[in-house]
């Protein structure tokens, strides 16, 4: 449920529409649970079905701003959820919105929820190759920005997750 949430909301702003998304992927997949051909394959049919049930949400809600409220970062109080700061998750969110949906999306499935290229190549109906591409481009933004905010060299030779920058 929580690699879950980190993939809906790396695609939708609220977290209503990413507690719709994934309310809508837990109902189409038990009405579909037939149409599943190998059961090892059952997290990344389920992927697809959020990562599809995303892009209805955003396809319906175009038009629409949200504004988030974010009061208790403004009054100086910090609130801790599974030893992680709200001011964190911001500079994460914030720091993914840099890259174009379809980088972040592989992103975080790649490095947050730990999937492989090839599992993201079958979730997302794309070439590994592309997948691959994608992520290789997406880490040279993210350093790009790195630097870029930082005014400084040292990320060179930083390594995520066993890749170098």
């Amino acid at each position: 449920m929580n690699q879950m949430y980190k993939v809906a909301k790396s695609r939708l702003l609220s977290d209503e529409d990413v507690g719709d998304a994934i309310q809508e992927t837990i109902l189409a997949a038990y009405k579909n649970l037939d149409k599943l051909k190998e059961v090892r394959y059952f997290k990344t049919w389920l992927i697809r079905i959020l990562i599809n049930k995303c892009n209805d949400i955003v396809s319906k809600s175009k038009n629409i701003i949200y504004i988030e409220d974010y009061s208790l970062i403004n009054n100086g109080m910090s609130m801790k959820t599974n030893n992680e700061s709200i001011e964190d998750r911001l500079d994460f969110i914030k720091t993914l919105e840099v890259l174009s949906e379809d980088y972040r999306t592989v992103v975080v499935l790649y490095y947050v929820n730990g999937f492989t290229t090839k599992e993201i190549s079958e979730i997302l109906g794309e070439k590994e190759g592309t997948i691959k591409s994608r992520l290789n481009r997406a880490r040279q933004r993210l350093k790009d920005y790195y630097l870029e905010i930082n005014d400084d060299k040292s990320l060179i030779g930083y390594k995520i997750g066993g890749d170098t920058l």
